[in-house]
């Protein structure tokens, strides 16, 4: 494939539970996806305070596809949980995709929230407003198309089929904003030739 994988933008940004699956999973997803030269922002720090930071607001803005690893403790953060809705608001804004990573967990817990997916305004005092975009938002990705980790096996096999999809909706975007640009370019000429000649004739 060509280089237009790097860019100035990210082309994946992974959001993921640190403690479940950061030296795992996670980091071999990681790997697999640069070594397709596919840029991708994984965070390497462990996560301070109650809100994420302006640096992971920029990466989540600035990548072109998101993808949502759904462990067992992943509810339990508010940086994740935070992350999630900040994802899903570029889905809708920016259209950027989204691919969910069911793993090792019921998608459909996560779309019910129940079991580790409970959340609960109990669970985050003084929170209920950032509780209730955070259900929501739960809903919303669990409904999305993605993969179910308990369907395959061996990891190895998981993540190679993951980083083939992502690098065909990588493709996909790219075909489709190279078009657009072609378009605009087209109709910019026409706009200024046209200008031209009705300048030429007065």
């Amino acid at each position: 494939m060509g280089s237009w994988f790097s860019s100035s933008r990210c082309d994946v940004f992974i959001s993921f539970r640190g403690e479940d699956t950061r030296d795992t999973f996670t980091s071999h997803l990681y790997y697999a996806l640069t070594r397709k030269k596919i840029t991708t922002y994984m965070d390497d720090k462990l996560k301070k305070g109650d809100e994420i930071s302006p640096t992971l607001t920029k990466a989540i803005k600035r990548a072109k596809l998101s993808v949502i690893v759904f462990s067992e403790n992943y509810a339990s953060s508010s940086w994740c949980l935070d992350e999630l809705v900040q994802i899903l608001k570029c889905k809708e804004k920016k259209g950027q995709i989204v691919v969910p990573i069911f793993y090792r967990v019921d998608p459909s817990d996560v779309r019910k929230q129940k079991g580790s997916y409970t959340i609960t305004s109990e669970g985050f005092k003084g929170q209920k407003r950032r509780v209730d975009k955070w259900r929501k938002a739960l809903n919303k990705a669990a409904n999305l198309s993605g993969w179910d980790s308990r369907g395959m096996r061996p990891e190895s096999k998981l993540i190679e089929e993951i980083v083939k999809d992502v690098r065909k909706k990588l493709e996909v975007l790219h075909q489709q904003t190279t078009a657009a640009a072609s378009m605009a370019a087209v109709i910019a000429a026409t706009t200024a030739a046209g200008a031209s000649t009705t300048a030429a004739s007065c």
